[in-house]
């Protein structure tokens, strides 16, 4: 490549998705030999950039310019040639196959595998001197921690000659450690004269690591900014395009009365591996139990278990002091309901909505059975309406149309209205995955303000989350999960981000 002052330029670059203009007219600088930060709300057409710039989709109008030269990309490989790379947030590692093998999968340059690796080694033996990577290439990668699949990823776009990374939600499946490793591998890369385009909803990690922000709303860039010259609290307020209120304060509570136990629970996965091992845990009234661990490592399962959803295959469930599950019991999810349990699902579209129903038919989903939305099994549709246009309301659902199936919604949109349907039964205890999934920064606020107005009114709170800050901002106690196991629990006055990484790494806590 020659040295301009932009690696990489979008120029007016749109794209229409029918009705909806995903892009509009994007004009992205970003300048060589930088780390350039993308933010925005769920549904601010980030993904759709990436998208364009690594030619999964081709603009409607505009064009990507690299190296002073104008692009449009007819597919990924075209993006590569260019000296695009891309780290997409869920791996594209085939898991059986060797670090090798991986790196080299679709470049071998030789129809002999072994001289193909024999050529590569030694390529990939100067990439790893020049970056500091140490990375075991004959290893199976279905065997490496998640941290270390990224770096495979990374290594493999620089193998193929990427001047320019792309790198999407890059820490989201990683432990705050994990996530150092990666803020160094950046800046060394940035040191080596490569470009990062690094995109976040995280707003801490954009001022740690990058030295310009770029700022989408509603599919335009509304924003640029000098990291130096900004914050996160400006940050998010260009992002929201209004100042995003602080969120409610936790209040004090005396002696409080257990309201779900766990006691020595084990359970399966689906593919009958013990998934959950002897895990044992009390949620109290008025509190948040936050569980923190990285994905995979039990939580699903433990949801499962306490709402019905999987058998337990040894110890017991216990809610108000009856048992829900063991290996001798099991209690339905609509019992459950009716004890006083609801569940906000870490994955709406499989459990916690269905696709095809309306939004106001999903606002009962659950208790369609209860008094007030049926009698004698025929539905109250009027009943209903209005149950689903209060929700819309208090939740700031848009669009306003619960008649529109529910796909027509963005996913955050999604979740309030299902978090809505859950808080108005008025719970004893909820168990909550992952509340602000896909959820707008604004909206954020608001969900932990629920939260924390349930536990304040006395209510048991379970809430699994991946976002490390998310759980130290609404948790009065954090479990950690580590491979099934309980590592331990913490007074979130005694957590932090170090303390939680290294137990979700599995380093042993004492329960406090």
């Amino acid at each position: 490549m020659s040295n301009p002052e932009f690696a990489i330029e979008t120029r007016a670059l749109t794209k229409r998705f029918g009705d909806v203009v995903a892009n509009d007219s994007v004009c992205l600088k970003v300048r060589a030999g930088t780390v350039h930060g993308i933010v925005g709300e769920n549904g601010a057409g980030k993904s759709t950039l990436l998208k364009m710039l690594f030619g999964f989709y081709q603009p409607d109008e505009g064009e990507v310019v690299v190296d002073r030269t104008a692009h449009t990309f007819a597919d990924p490989s075209a993006a590569m040639k260019t000296g695009i790379g891309m780290v997409h947030q869920h791996f594209m590692l085939v898991e059986p196959f060797t670090v090798l093998d991986n790196i080299i999968l679709g470049a071998e340059g030789s129809a002999k595998l072994e001289d193909a690796r024999a050529t590569a080694r030694g390529a990939l033996a100067a990439l790893e001197r020049q970056f500091g990577f140490n990375l075991p290439l004959d290893t199976v990668v279905e065997e490496l921690p998640v941290g270390v699949k990224q770096r495979v990823e990374i290594l493999k776009a620089l193998y193929r000659g990427a001047e320019i990374l792309v790198l999407d939600e890059p820490t989201a499946v990683l432990t705050p450690q994990e996530s150092e490793q990666l803020f160094a591998l950046v800046r060394q890369l940035r040191a080596e004269g490569k470009t990062v385009l690094f995109v976040t909803h995280k707003l801490h990690e954009i001022m740690a690591v990058t030295d310009d922000v770029t700022v989408m709303r509603a599919g335009k860039i509304v924003a640029e900014r000098k990291t130096a010259e900004t914050s996160t609290g400006e940050l998010a307020e260009l992002m929201v395009g209004a100042k995003v209120a602080r969120e409610k304060t936790r209040e004090a509570h005396g002696e409080r009365v257990i309201r779900l136990s766990l006691k020595n629970v084990s359970a399966n996965n689906d593919q009958g591996v013990r998934a959950l091992k002897a895990v044992s845990l009390d949620v109290h009234d008025g509190e948040v139990l936050g569980v923190a661990g990285v994905a995979g490592n039990g939580q699903t399962e433990l949801m499962e278990v306490i709402t019905g959803l999987r058998q337990v295959a040894a110890g017991s469930v216990e809610f108000d002091n009856v048992v829900i599950a063991s290996p001798d019991v099991a209690t339905n999810p609509i019992t459950l309901r009716r004890m006083g349990m609801a569940h906000v699902a870490e994955d709406r579209l499989k459990t916690g909505v269905v696709e095809s129903f309306s939004a106001e038919d999903n606002a009962m989903l659950g208790y369609q059975r209860e008094p007030d939305f049926s009698h004698r099994g025929i539905l109250k549709l009027k009943a209903l309406a209005e149950t689903a246009k209060r929700y819309f309301e208090s939740q700031d659902v848009r669009p306003r149309n619960p008649k529109l199936a529910i796909s027509s919604f963005s996913g955050g949109n999604q979740q309030k209205l299902v978090i809505a349907r859950e808080i108005a039964r008025d719970p004893q205890l909820m168990i909550i995955g992952q509340p602000t999934r896909g959820v707008d920064i604004g909206a954020v606020t608001k969900i932990h303000d629920q939260i924390t107005e349930l536990r304040n009114a006395g209510k048991a709170l379970l809430v699994v989350s991946a976002d490390l800050d998310e759980l130290l901002a609404i948790s009065d106690r954090i479990a950690v999960m580590c491979e099934g196991e309980l590592v331990g629990i913490v007074a979130v006055e005694d957590a932090d981000e170090k303390t939680l990484g290294l137990m979700m790494a599995g380093e042993k806590r004492r329960a406090s």
